[in-house]
């Protein structure tokens, strides 16, 4: 008897079982039928949270699953222990929420703009929530209001929030709503404050930042994704660290720097790294402040040594 084929959303993974979603809303713990090789990409996990699959339903209510869906995105970090390989964080993302934090922990311009080349490359649109506003003292104002304006220029939208206080938290809310959403950011950014107001009773264990060295320890080993009440997902991703750029051509980087990518026609040469070319219309729009002097600085480092260099 031929068993019958379901289609579900991977909502979980432990390694080697995963939760995934029925269209009647129950859950199937499932495994993996064989090795999965997709599109010769080498990671440690060949599905994450946000594939849509196909499995069959064993005897004892487990499942097995025998396809994976085409992605229409997914955002990877380095694996732990592999250098080589990558490890998938989550796939067929609509937005990505990176939280940025001014002070405990405080997030680099240089992890900002890690984090964005890494979605670009991955067609990933990404709002940046600017929480923990109602801490911040002005000099940390003023610095909020720099970034703001910056980022918002390049083409990426920008809200301050209190996770904790509930400010700015609706506008969020409306905006997930019906979509699968990820929130990213150092531990200790808010991730988990803010999930857990997005979702009472959701009960997201939460970090405290760590006064000896100012980072949020991890508290979150795998990528979860959990079902908003007007519908729609937030993916919880881990704190991250050795973020994208595993498989972007540093010869391509340059490609995902919105402003400097809509440059390259201006400059002498068709393939302009904006590196020493002459004729360069990047470079002279660094010198004459159209483009950001620290984002460009943030490219080099990144064609530079985009394998050790450190943003954190």
């Amino acid at each position: 008897m031929d068993m019958e084929t379901e289609n579900g959303l991977v909502i979980k993974s432990t390694g080697s079982w995963y939760d995934v979603l029925r269209e009647d809303g129950s859950l199937v713990s499932c495994q993996i039928k064989g090795k999965f090789r997709l599109k010769g990409l080498k990671t440690t996990n060949p599905i994450s949270v946000g594939d849509r699959v196909q499995f069959i339903l064993n005897e004892d209510k487990t499942g097995v699953i025998t396809h994976i869906e085409e992605r229409k995105n997914y955002i990877v970090r380095k694996s732990v222990n592999l250098s080589k390989q990558m490890h998938i964080v989550a796939s067929n993302v609509d937005t990505a929420y990176l939280l940025v934090t001014l002070s405990e922990p405080r997030t680099s311009m240089g992890f900002i703009d890690r984090f964005l080349v890494s979605a670009e490359a991955y067609h990933i649109p990404v709002v940046l929530l600017f929480n923990k506003a109602d801490m911040y003292d002005d000099e940390e104002l003023d610095l909020m209001g720099y970034y703001m304006e910056l980022y918002q220029a390049i083409g990426y939208p920008c809200q301050a929030i209190s996770a904790l206080e509930g400010d700015g938290v609706e506008h969020v809310q409306k905006h997930m709503k019906g979509k699968i959403s990820m929130v990213s950011g150092h531990s200790g950014a808010g991730k988990s404050t803010l999930i857990n107001r997005l979702i009472p009773g959701v009960d997201i264990r939460t970090s405290e930042v760590s006064e000896s060295h100012g980072k949020g320890r991890h508290t979150t080993t795998f990528a979860e994704m959990h079902a908003l009440p007007e519908g729609g997902f937030i993916i919880d991703t881990p704190g991250i660290k050795g973020f994208g750029l595993v498989d972007i051509p540093k010869n391509d980087l340059h490609h995902y720097f919105p402003e400097m990518f809509e440059r390259l026609p201006g400059c002498r040469f068709h393939n302009c790294l904006h590196l020493n070319e002459p004729g360069c219309a990047v470079k002279a729009a660094v010198e004459s402040g159209e483009v950001n002097a620290e984002r460009y600085h943030n490219y080099l480092m990144m064609y530079e040594d985009d394998e050790t260099a450190s943003y954190r």
